[in-house]
C-alpha cells in the first residue's frame, strides 16, 4: 500500500527550509529598498553646465544651472540639457538599485516569483 500524504523523501523539510531562505531574502529586500530610497546620485550634461540629483525615490531634489546657458534666445537648449542631466541620474539610481538587488536575489531577477 502506498502512503498518502507528504512528499517522498523528505520534501516537507526542504519546503520549510525554503520558505525561510524567501523570507530572509524578503527582509534584505525591505532593507535595501530603505537604503537605496536614502541615496541620491547626481548627472550631468553640458559639461556639467546643467546637474541634476536623483533621490532613490527617484525624485529630483535639486536642480543647478550654470549661468552661462541661459540664453532666452534659446530656451530649447537648456531643456534639452535638463532633460539630459535628468534622465540619466534617472539611469544612474536604476543600475545602483538593480545591482543591490541582483546581490540579493543572486540574479534571479524580475522572474521572482515573490
Amino acid at each position: 500500500m502506498a502512503k498518502r500524504g507528504g512528499f517522498p523523501g523528505g520534501m516537507p523539510g526542504n519546503m520549510n527550509n525554503l520558505m525561510k531562505q524567501a523570507q530572509k531574502m524578503q527582509r534584505q529586500m525591505e532593507e535595501t529598498t530603505k537604503e537605496l530610497e536614502e541615496k541620491e546620485v547626481t548627472a550631468a550634461a553640458g559639461g556639467g553646465a546643467v546637474e541634476v540629483t536623483v533621490s532613490g525615490k527617484k525624485e529630483v531634489t535639486k536642480v543647478k544651472i550654470d549661468e552661462e546657458v541661459v540664453d532666452p534666445d534659446d530656451i530649447e537648449m537648456l531643456e534639452d540639457l535638463i532633460m539630459a542631466a535628468t534622465n540619466e541620474a534617472l539611469r544612474k539610481i536604476d543600475e545602483i538599485s538593480q545591482s543591490q538587488m541582483a546581490k540579493i536575489t543572486g540574479g534571479l531577477g524580475a522572474g521572482f516569483p515573490f
